[in-house]
C-alpha cells in the first residue's frame, strides 16, 4: 500500500470529518499549526505493530510539543478486523505502562469498522470513531488537560457528535467523499 496515499486519505478524514464536522473541537489547532505527525506502519502482525507503537510513543515523548503534539499511527496491514483491533488495545495500554508513560501519553483508537459497545454496526454514531484505516492516536495528557480547561463543557462533545451525525446521516457522510469507511 502506498504510504503517501494512506497519509493523504487520513489527512483528508481529519480535515473533512474530524475538523469539518467538529467531532473533536481540539483537532483544528494542532492541524493548522502542523503539529500532527502521520506515521504509516508496514506491520502485518500485531507484534510488529507493538514495536512500531513503542518507537512512536518514545518519539512523541521526546519531541518538542511545539513541533509534534500528537501522532497518528496508521496501520493498514494489520488488525483490519475490528474485534482483533479492539483486543489489541489492551496490549497497547499495557505498553504505555511498561514504558512508564502512563499519565504522560494515552492512546485513542479509530477503525474503519468501529462499533461502540451495544450499538448496531450501521449506527451512524459509530462514524465518530471511523477512520479510513486502523489508527492509533497517541496523545499527550497535558495537551488534553489544557484543551479540557479551555472548553467549559467537554461532556457535551459526545452528545454534539451524535446530533451532528444524526443530522448528517449516512448519505451526508458519503457526500464527504472520504475513502470508504466501514
Amino acid at each position: 500500500m502506498n504510504q503517501d496515499q494512506v497519509i493523504n486519505d487520513t489527512r483528508d478524514w481529519v480535515v473533512k470529518a474530524v475538523i469539518g464536522l467538529n467531532l473533536c473541537p481540539f483537532a483544528k489547532a494542532v492541524h493548522v499549526n502542523e503539529r500532527i505527525r502521520y506515521v504509516v506502519s508496514d506491520a502485518t502482525e500485531p507484534e510488529a505493530l507493538l514495536k512500531d507503537l513503542a518507537r512512536e510513543l518514545l518519539a512523541l515523548n521526546r519531541a518538542d510539543p511545539e513541533q509534534v503534539d500528537t501522532t497518528l499511527l496508521i496501520h493498514p496491514g494489520v488488525l483490519t478486523d475490528f474485534l482483533d483491533f479492539n483486543d489489541f488495545l489492551d496490549a497497547a495500554d499495557a505498553l504505555v505502562e511498561e514504558l512508564k508513560l502512563d499519565g504522560i501519553l494515552q492512546i485513542a483508537d479509530f477503525h474503519p469498522d468501529y462499533q461502540f459497545e451495544g450499538s448496531e454496526p450501521g449506527d451512524i454514531a459509530n462514524y465518530s470513531n471511523r477512520s479510513p484505516y486502523p489508527t492509533l492516536h497517541l496523545l499527550r495528557e497535558d495537551s488534553i488537560e489544557r484543551a479540557v480547561e479551555s472548553m467549559p463543557d467537554t461532556a457535551s462533545i459526545y452528545e454534539n457528535n451524535l446530533e451532528t451525525l444524526d443530522k448528517l446521516g449516512h448519505e451526508g457522510w458519503a457526500a464527504l467523499g472520504l475513502k470508504r469507511q466501514g
